[in-house]
């Protein structure tokens, strides 16, 4: 898709026009967020060259990997450009950092068991796994009113 932004200091509210031969489900997204007010509960990911917007609730874990930030929904697998920690401070208190390289969604754990030299193993809703280092265990356990 292509975009064009035109910067004008002489309009007095901003305006988005969209023009498309098909009205599509990242169009719909993204018409949502632009007359949205409350723009916190989306995010743009990347997915080779496409872009989508995704809903928070819908994400269930941010993780470096191969030094790349990855955002894991259900089924699928994104690529956002902002470091691990800038991202932390725009989630919601349903998201909290298990370890240096990972972020969960606290809505989408589906277990917790205890793993190797005092750290805690846990498993998500859609199979991913991970440990929560014992830096980052009081946070966890405190999330969950533990």
């Amino acid at each position: 898709m292509k975009v064009n932004l035109f910067v004008s200091r002489d309009i007095e509210e901003p305006y988005a026009d969209i023009h498309t031969d098909e009205l599509t489900d990242n169009i719909s997204k993204a018409i949502n967020i632009l007359e949205s007010d409350d723009q916190k509960d989306m995010l743009a990911v990347k997915k080779g060259s496409d872009i989508t917007l995704l809903e928070l609730k819908d994400i269930f874990m941010f993780r470096v990997e191969e030094k790349q930030v990855k955002v894991f929904t259900q089924t699928n697998e994104y690529i956002i450009k902002k470091p691990l920690y800038q991202i932390e401070e725009s989630l919601t208190g349903d998201f909290v950092r298990i370890s240096k390289t990972t972020i969960i969604n606290l809505k989408k754990v589906e277990r917790v068991a205890p793993s190797l030299k005092g750290m805690m193993f846990i498993q998500l809703k859609n199979g991913l796994k991970d440990n929560i280092s014992r830096k980052y265990l009081p946070d966890f356990k405190n999330a969950l009113d533990l």
